[in-house]
């Protein structure tokens, strides 16, 4: 079994399955298939790594249902969905909310093969945050800030522990990169991770989406449904958004940090349930709480332990290493090189407020590796002539590009504190260790960019 290439097959039509299994097990991949989507969802481990392939109009689960459950169920997977024309607007919707790609039917066999040869690359490229003991936390919470840094510890001390947590900070400080790695540094990294969104959902929605519910508990409800909290068992159950949650839910939210059990809407078992429970906030909950827009007692149980993620605008020396991240798996993703990197750029890049923060510079990378101009802030190309880029006559990769603009900084700081290394911190606001690393990186010694003593000597009167 090729479990490098392996592939889950996912459609409700049995012809269907069985001819693209034949020829995907004849080009060397391991297919696994299945016509209930439920049945495939639940061979999905927490640290699968598979390319899931799947129909995006099925009976009991659509493609974006489906694509959330894999998300949630096995993050290290990578969906790419299979549409019939009139599904494709479906299909695109799922791509913005993180499918890997979209196959229109018929199928086409190289199509295909490309695609998922492609999926497979991308996850294999991926830190393995299932590893993630033997994986450094620099890799996964990315920056070179003293919040960052400080970030960093809190995590790590807070995974060993956990605690319930509230994460607070402005929309894209990215809050779910550090859920996810409050669960992957903990001894729960093999259990689920489960996320939920509890912005813009009514009051009905969110609770059966939380408790689930029995068969007949209200009118649509045919099947009886398992709620995030349940699936979570054993894991961690990440609620982001928190501040948008109704009042009637917060109270029952209550409940179940309090007890650890649930009550699925319209049944009266209580149902133990082990989690740790991350909540997200872009607002202010202790002032929410005081005016009564936020339950004062679930605040209260809830901020047992809280990590405050800063603005990027309030960290701009983490920019470069991000940028540098998000370029890298973008062109990874795409397939593609990026264009030359001017110094112009960079400094557009640290100019730059950031009010998306680093979901914004996300954009911003994928836009300057595909070469297209979006919406809000993007790199512009300086004119060439009489201008200067890092690249020179002979452009260097973009790696090269990065790091040689970061020795020129260290360099001109190095100069202007003539070697001092307090002055050299402050002045860049790095962490001494991250300057000292930095520095053995690119062969500064310190010591060379001290003044010559004898001359001093010399000129003295």
């Amino acid at each position: 079994m090729n479990m490098e290439k392996h592939v889950t097959l996912i459609d409700d039509e049995m012809d269907v399955v069985e001819a693209v299994s034949e020829m995907l097990e004849l080009e060397g991949f391991n297919v696994t298939y299945f016509t209930d989507p439920k049945q495939g969802l639940k061979c999905l481990s927490p640290s699968a790594k598979n390319v899931v392939l799947c129909d995006v109009r099925m009976p009991e689960m659509d493609g974006l249902m489906l694509l959330d459950a894999v998300q949630n169920r096995a993050p290290g997977c990578e969906v790419i969905l299979m549409s019939g024309h009139g599904d494709i607007p479906m299909a695109i919707e799922a791509m913005k909310q993180g499918a890997f790609d979209f196959i229109e039917k018929p199928l086409d066999s190289d199509e295909v093969i490309e695609k998922l040869n492609l999926a497979i690359e991308h996850i294999q490229a991926q830190p393995d945050l299932n590893d993630a003991e033997d994986l450094p936390i620099e890799s996964v919470v990315i920056g070179e800030s003293q919040a960052m840094e400080r970030i960093r510890s809190q995590v790590l001390a807070l995974s060993r522990t956990g605690v319930d947590t509230i994460i607070n900070g402005e929309t894209g400080t990215g809050k779910e990169v550090i859920a996810r790695a409050l669960h992957q540094y903990s001894d729960r990294k093999d259990k689920p991770f489960v996320a939920i969104n509890c912005g813009g959902m009514t009051e009905s929605i969110i609770e059966s989406e939380l408790f689930g519910h029995e068969a007949g508990s209200f009118t649509s409800a045919n099947k009886k449904r398992i709620g995030k909290i349940e699936q979570a068992h054993g894991g961690t159950l990440f609620l982001d958004e928190i501040e948008s949650m109704p009042i009637a839910v917060q109270i029952k939210l209550l409940r179940v940090i309090q007890e650890r059990v649930i009550e699925r809407v319209g049944g009266n078992t209580l149902i133990p349930v082990d989690i740790v429970v991350v909540a997200a906030s872009k607002a202010d909950l202790a002032k929410l709480s005081e005016s009564g827009e936020f339950r004062a007692d679930l605040f209260y149980r809830l901020n047992i332990a809280s990590l405050n993620l800063p603005p990027l605008r309030q960290r701009k020396e983490d920019i470069q290493a991000l940028f540098r991240h998000f370029v890298v798996q973008a062109s990874q993703k795409y397939k593609t090189r990026p264009s030359s990197l001017y110094a112009e750029q960079i400094q557009q890049l640290c100019r730059h407020d950031w009010p998306g923060n680093v979901r914004e510079l996300r954009n911003v990378a994928d836009r300057f590796v595909l070469g297209i101009v979006g919406d809000g802030f993007d790199l512009q190309t300086p004119a060439t002539s009489g201008e200067e880029s890092y690249s020179s006559q002979q452009p260097f990769a973009f790696e090269q590009q990065m790091e040689q603009y970061e020795r020129n900084v260290l360099t001109e700081a190095l100069i202007e504190m003539a070697g001092n290394i307090n002055e050299v911190s402050l002045r860049l606001n790095l962490p001494r260790k991250t300057l000292y690393r930095k520095m053995k990186k690119h062969q500064l010694d310190k010591e060379s960019f001290k003044p010559n003593r004898e001359i001093s000597q010399q000129n003295q009167p």
